[in-house]
């Protein structure tokens, strides 16, 4: 099965003699990523493949594909391009927030255009942006949890979580994942800002987190939690796996690429999780080299 979460394109290495009830999923760092992260659930193992590409995926189109978008921060990024068509088959869409860094129309329309009946999993925040495109879309509350089978036939619950509140006070918060094998034998996290609901995630677990560690500092603001954040929502998940993810990787230019700061490394993460979770491994994919993770 693959999973194209709203970040950034993956292809899942194909898997030979498979049995007849492999499970594959690909799920993102971010759109502005410089790694990116398919994986493959089996019941013997977890696959993550990386793949290569010369520079940074900041979008999945080129500009004479492109159409307009709801955001005109667009040119804050130096931008370099990844055809549609490279992706592999994807059986389900998962999207996490609303904003134009995580619902790309730029993407999203002529996504919609070669697949209008591919299954969504989004946020209700971006229901006026999604409906216009897709023909099926599941809009989840955190908590709801529905099961996704791909066409050849395996099967995915995927549970949404509550994530970042971004927008007015009063606007709902902004989804999390998670990803769960059909025995449960292996289950995945995902949100894309470190920030997460205690009380929620509590009941849960995750063999791997997905999660930014380096931290991504605004004036007064936090845009992107990470480092001590990481470290306790590992914890709190008992996760055995922490896939890092590099928000702050990429080519920009403009205002708010000058005054975003970032706090903390890779190294240092690794020194506080070794003290809270000292079992836990941190998973640094080379791009074009998979990762094979064994179930705990």
């Amino acid at each position: 099965m693959a999973v194209y979460c709203n970040s950034a394109p993956f292809s899942c290495k194909a898997w030979r003699n498979r049995d007849p009830t492999p499970l594959s999923a690909l799920l993102p760092t971010r759109l502005f990523s410089l790694l990116q992260h398919p994986f493959s659930f089996h019941p013997d193992r977890l696959k993550l493949s990386t793949c290569r590409w010369d520079k940074v995926a900041s979008a999945v189109v080129s500009e004479e594909s492109a159409v307009g978008s709801s955001s005109s921060g667009t040119d804050v990024f130096n931008l370099t391009y990844l055809e549609l068509t490279d992706l592999p088959q994807v059986d389900c869409l998962l999207i996490t927030q609303s904003l134009d860094d995580h619902c790309h129309l730029k993407t999203l329309k002529p996504l919609s255009e070669m697949s209008p009946n591919l299954r969504v999993i989004a946020t209700p925040n971006a229901k006026s942006l999604l409906d216009p495109l897709f023909r099926n879309v599941t809009y989840l509350e955190p908590g709801q949890e529905p099961e996704v089978e791909a066409a050849n036939g395996s099967k995915v619950r995927i549970q949404a979580t509550a994530g970042p509140g971004l927008g007015r006070p009063w606007q709902r918060p902004e989804n999390g994942y998670l990803v769960i094998s059909p025995q449960g034998q292996l289950t995945l996290y995902y949100e894309p800002h470190c920030v997460y609901n205690k009380d929620f995630l509590e009941k849960e677990h995750a063999d791997i987190v997905i999660t930014p560690v380096i931290k991504q500092l605004l004036p007064n603001f936090t845009l992107v939690s990470g480092q001590e954040d990481a470290v306790q929502l590992a914890k709190l998940l008992h996760a055995k796996f922490i896939v890092p993810m590099k928000n702050g990787d990429l080519d920009s230019k403009g205002f708010l690429a000058s005054i975003v700061q970032g706090e903390g490394t890779i190294e240092s993460f690794k020194e506080l999780l070794s003290k809270e979770l000292p079992d836990a491994k941190t998973l640094e994919p080379t791009p074009g080299e998979p990762l094979q993770i064994p179930p705990p």
